[in-house]
C-alpha cells in the first residue's frame, strides 16, 4: 500500500514524536531534561520504514510553543491522537509502527533514571500512551 502525506501531516507525525520527548523532558523533574530528550531522540531518529524518513527530515516545522508542561501537552496528546488517525487511514502497519516508535522512545527517555520512572514521569507517560490509542 502506497501512503501519500502531504506536508501538514509530516509536520503533525514529527511534532507528535518529537513533542512527547519533549513532554517527558518538560516533566523531568530530576534535573537533566536534557539526557531525556537525547535518549528519546536517538531513539526517533532510528525509526524504520515511512515513519523512520519522515522522523529523519531536517525541518523547522515542529511547533513546541508553550511556557508549561500543560501548555505543551496541550499541543502535543492531540498530535499524538491525529498522526495516528491519519496513519490508520492510509496504512495500518504504518499506524502500528508509529505507535511503536513513539514509545519505544518515551521508555528510552525514562530509562535515564536508574529503577522506575518517577510517578510524574509514569503519568504522563500513561497519557502519551492513551493518546495514542484515541484514534
Amino acid at each position: 500500500m502506497s501512503i501519500t502525506l502531504t506536508d501538514q501531516d509530516k509536520s503533525t507525525l514529527r511534532t507528535a514524536a518529537y513533542g512527547a520527548v519533549s513532554l517527558l523532558a518538560a516533566a523531568d523533574a530530576t534535573g537533566k531534561p536534557h539526557k531525556v530528550a537525547t535518549e528519546g531522540s536517538v531513539a526517533l531518529v532510528s525509526a524504520t520504514g515511512l515513519v523512520g524518513h519522515v522522523l529523519a527530515e531536517k525541518t523547522r516545522d515542529i511547533t513546541l510553543d508553550g511556557k508549561s508542561v500543560a501548555a505543551i501537552a496541550d499541543h502535543v496528546l492531540p498530535a499524538l491522537t491525529a498522526a495516528m488517525g491519519l496513519l490508520k487511514k492510509q496504512d495500518p502497519a504504518e499506524a502500528d509502527n508509529f505507535r511503536s516508535t513513539v514509545l519505544v522512545a518515551v521508555e528510552a527517555a525514562a530509562r535515564t533514571h536508574q529503577g522506575e520512572p518517577s510517578p510524574t514521569l509514569a503519568e504522563m507517560i500513561r497519557k502519551i500512551t492513551a493518546a495514542l490509542d484515541a484514534a
